[in-house]
């Protein structure tokens, strides 16, 4: 176990964690809505420091990020947990494990082992996901700190949930994040993921003013989320804080505790992005149907089309020096 960051002691042997938005306020005993991080006589340990649960090789594209170091491969690796409890999530097996299973499960790497794989597989960044690397901050902070000092990138896949304070320590070494935007409205985050939406936002604009890259991904579930005028809200609260931030719009499928929902409809995709179009945002992508357009990089300007994607992998890459080959309007991202 490590002693975790960002906790308070508030006496008779109870701790306030102030790593994620809940806040949660811990008993001895006790752990955190996340149930990874468990109050030991008054003081807060993370359980899963150096427990590697999964780690792959992904195509950047994955994450998904793409105008981050597009064509570019992304040490990934998750420990268990998460803080929030989402009935869709794809990979329940391991965010809820500690919740469903009350067990805690990984293999022992550490950071300094962590940073010499992505050295050896050739990987430009490390990403922190498949679970929320929120809760395993401590974890990810140490890798995030010796990867930077190897010129490798760190990545965020995360809910958006993390603490101000939090947040601006991991910055000197987080260069991108793919946040969840998963609906606009309250109800929805209270029912499907016990969280508020409204400290999300706060997250996605705190990320953008701290100079970190970010892109915003909604996943359109029939029913709950996919009505035009929610739409059309994401669409303008993510032009409200950078109309250069790519947002995707990816295809539910029915998994975990939502398995009475059909899959979307691939025409409310192409609805979605054409709001998205229509109120200004520069890049929106349409995720989890490969082979269709909306998957593919176009010029806000003159409209040419320059990566050309088939699921997470580039056919033809036209942007030269982070600019259209065409027109010369400059593409928003990171070595475009």
């Amino acid at each position: 176990m490590k002693e975790a960051m960002f906790y308070e002691k508030l006496g008779d042997n109870v701790v306030k964690c102030n790593l994620c938005s809940h806040r949660c306020r811990i008993t001895d005993s006790k752990r955190g809505i996340c149930t990874v991080r468990e109050n030991k006589n008054g003081t807060l340990y993370s359980l899963v420091y150096g427990k590697v649960v999964a780690c792959h090789v992904d195509p950047i594209e994955k994450k998904p990020l793409f105008h981050f170091l597009p064509g570019s491969q992304a040490y990934s690796i998750a420990t268990v947990g998460c803080n929030f409890k989402c009935r869709n999530c794809q990979n329940f097996e391991i965010s809820q494990m500690a919740k469903d299973s009350d067990l805690i499960l990984g293999q022992t790497v550490s950071p300094e082992e962590i940073v010499m794989a992505a050295k050896r597989y050739n990987c430009e960044s490390i990403a922190y996901t498949y679970t929320e690397p929120t809760v395993f901050f401590e974890y990810a902070y140490d890798t995030a700190k010796l990867a930077s000092k190897e010129g490798i990138k760190n990545v965020f896949v995360t809910n958006g949930y993390i603490t101000e304070e939090a947040l601006v320590e991991m910055k000197p070494y987080l260069d991108a994040a793919n946040i969840d935007l998963k609906s606009f409205s309250e109800e929805f985050y209270r029912k499907n993921c016990g969280a508020r939406l409204n400290r999300v936002l706060d997250s996605i604009r705190l990320h953008k003013s701290l100079g970190i890259w970010i892109e915003i991904t909604t996943l359109i579930i029939p029913t709950l989320n996919d009505s035009e005028e929610e739409l059309r809200k994401i669409a303008e609260f993510i032009k409200e804080v950078g109309e250069e931030i790519p947002w995707h719009i990816s295809r539910f499928h029915p998994t975990y505790k939502l398995l009475d929902l059909p899959r979307t409809p691939i025409a409310t995709l192409r609805r979605a992005r054409e709001i998205g179009l229509e109120v200004g945002l520069r890049y929106v992508y349409e995720g989890n149907v490969p082979g269709e357009a909306g998957e593919n990089t176009y010029c806000y300007k003159c409209g040419k089309l320059l990566i050309r994607r088939y699921g997470y992998q580039i056919l033809e890459n036209k942007i030269k020096n982070s600019a259209c080959s065409n027109c010369g309007a400059k593409i928003d991202g990171v070595n475009m």
